[in-house]
C-alpha cells in the first residue's frame, strides 16, 4: 500500500477528539476539572491575569547558579506571577522584597533552579505530579503510545505544580506502531503495510500526524530496545536514508528529532541524518561523537535506564546493563573531554519516575565534575530544550522553579534526588515526608 497521495492529516478535524482521548488516558482532564473548584479566591489572585504563575519570597539559603558556578550566602529569589523578579544576596537585592507574599524559609538549605529531565515518558497525571515531587520542574518527554504527553503539557501549562514544563514527542517514529495504530484516525491507513513503517511515505504520514497533533519534537529509533530480553539492541531498524526522511519531515514542520540508539554505526547513521539528540548511545564512537561536536549534536545517555537493567531479574537484562553501563560513562566522558553538550534524562517508564537527581550523579560518576554534572539536567539540558531563557537558572525574566535541598549538592549530589521542598512556577509543591 502508498499513502503517498494521501492528503496530510488536519489540524482540526480530530485533533480535538484525539487530545481528549489523551487527556482521559494520561488523567489529566480529572486533575483539571478538581483543581479549578478547589482553587481559593487567594489563590486565584495569587496566579495573576493569566492564571498560571504565583507569588513566593525563598529567603535565607545558599544560591547556586549552575551557570557561573557561583555561590551566594543568604540569597533571596522573590518570584511575582511565576517568574524570577530577583535573585541575590539578602544586602545586595536592589529590589523591594514585596509584602503579604508567602515565604519559604531555607536557611541551612541551598537553592537551586528546578531541573530538566531531557528524556521522560509521562503517561498520567501521577507520574507528572511525581516527577515535579523529585526535582524534574521541566522535561521532554521520550513519547507515549496515545499522545497522553500533549495532553500532559497542557496539565502544566493550566496547573503547573501539577506537571512539569513539558516537551512533548508524541508517538514514536516506529516500525512496529503496534496498538499506537489506534492512536489517531490519520493513523489507520498504515495498519495494512506489510513492512511496517519503513517506506519513505509512511515515515513521512507518522511525522506529518505528530505535527498536526501538536507535538513539540519527534522521537525514533535506529536500533532496537535494550529494555526488551528478546531484542537486540545492537540491530538497526532504520538506515541513514530513512532517517534522514524522518529528520527532512520534522524539519519542515520547524522540530528536531530526538533518537534512540546503541550501535556505533547505528548512532552514526543518526548522528549524521541530522538528528537533534542521540538518546542512551552506549557503543557511540570517537568519529561519532567528533561529528556531534561540529553539528552542536547533544548526548542524553540516560545513565540511569542502564544501570537500571543491571538490577533486572532478568538474567538477559542484568548481563546487559552490567556490560553497557561502564561503556556508556566511558562514552560520556569522552563526549564531555570533546565538548560534546549533554543533557540528563532518566528514561523513567512504566509508571515508575526515577529523581532526576541520580542522573546527575552517574554523570558525575562518569567523570564529570559536580558542578558539570549539575549543568547536564540545568543550563544544558534547558538549552537542547530550548529553554535556556526559561529554565536551568534563578535569574531575573526566568521561571520561578526551584529545588531547596539539605546540604552543599557540589559536596554531595545525592542532595539532589532528596529535595526537601520543590517550587514549581512560584507554587510549592508540599513533598511526602520520607
Amino acid at each position: 500500500m502508498c499513502v503517498e497521495n494521501t492528503p496530510p492529516p488536519s489540524g482540526r478535524l480530530t485533533r480535538r477528539g484525539v487530545l481528549a482521548g489523551a487527556a482521559a488516558l494520561a488523567g489529566t482532564s480529572a486533575v483539571l476539572a478538581q483543581a479549578a473548584p478547589a482553587a481559593s479566591a487567594a489563590q486565584a489572585s495569587s496566579r495573576g491575569a493569566s492564571g498560571r504563575g504565583g507569588d513566593l519570597v525563598v529567603e535565607g539559603g545558599t544560591l547556586l547558579d549552575p551557570l557561573t558556578g557561583e555561590v551566594t550566602e543568604d540569597a533571596v529569589v522573590v518570584i511575582t506571577r511565576g517568574g524570577v523578579r530577583a535573585a541575590d544576596a539578602r544586602n545586595r537585592l536592589g529590589t523591594r522584597v514585596p509584602s503579604g507574599v508567602p515565604v519559604l524559609r531555607a536557611h541551612g538549605q541551598w537553592i537551586l533552579p528546578g531541573l530538566v529531565d531531557a528524556h521522560i515518558h509521562l503517561n498520567t497525571a501521577a507520574e507528572a505530579r511525581d516527577a515535579v515531587l523529585k526535582g524534574a520542574t521541566s522535561a521532554r518527554s521520550g513519547s507515549t503510545n496515545f499522545y497522553q504527553d500533549i495532553a500532559v503539557r497542557e496539565l502544566a501549562r493550566q496547573a503547573p505544580e501539577q506537571a512539569p514544563r513539558l516537551r512533548a514527542a508524541g508517538i514514536f517514529v516506529t516500525p512496529d506502531l503496534g496498538d499506537t495504530i489506534l492512536a489517531d484516525p490519520d493513523l489507520a491507513p498504515l495498519a495494512r503495510l506489510r513492512d511496517g513503517v519503513r517506506s519513505p511515505e509512511a515515515l513521512r504520514r507518522v511525522v506529518e500526524v505528530n505535527l498536526a497533533r501538536g507535538a513539540d519534537t519527534v522521537k525514533t529509533r535506529v536500533n532496537e530496545r535494550a529494555g526488551l530480553p528478546e531484542q537486540d539492541p545492537l540491530v538497526q531498524v532504520y538506515d541513514h536514508e530513512q532517517l534522514s526522511e524522518i529528520v527532512a519531515a520534522a524539519r519542515r514542520g520547524g522540530k528536531g528529532v530526538l533518537c534512540h540508539s546503541y550501535s556505533e554505526k547505528g548512532c552514526h547513521d543518526a548522528v549524521t541524518a541530522g538528528i537533534r539528540s542521540l538518546e542512551h548511545g552506549a557503543f557511540v564512537g570517537e568519529r561519532t561523537l567528533r561529528d556531534m561536536r561540529r553539528r552542536g549534536t547533544y548526548f542524553t545517555p540516560t545513565l540511569t535506564a542502564i544501570a537500571g537493567l543491571a538490577e533486572s531479574p532478568d538474567p538477559v537484562l542484568a548481563e546487559r546493563g552490567r556490560t553497557y553501563l561502564p561503556v556508556l560513562k566511558r562514552a560520556v566522558l569522552a563526549a564531555h573531554e570533546l565538548g560534546v553538550p549533554l543533557a540528563a534524562g532518566t528514561d523513567s517508564s512504566g509508571g515508575t519516575v526515577d529523581p532526576i537527581g541520580r542522573e546527575v550523579e552517574l554523570m558525575h560518576a562518569a567523570g564529570l565534575s559536580a558542578l558539570d554534572a549539575i549543568r547536564t539536567a540545568t543550563t544544558g539540558a534547558a538549552k537542547l530544550l530550548g529553554l535556556d531563557a526559561t529554565a536551568g537558572r534563578l535569574a531575573r525574566g526566568f521561571a520561578g522553579d526551584v529545588l531547596v535541598v539539605d546540604g552543599d549538592p557540589l559536596a554531595d549530589l545525592g542532595a539532589l534526588s532528596r529535595p526537601a521542598r520543590v517550587v514549581r512556577a512560584g507554587f510549592p509543591v508540599p513533598v511526602p515526608a520520607a
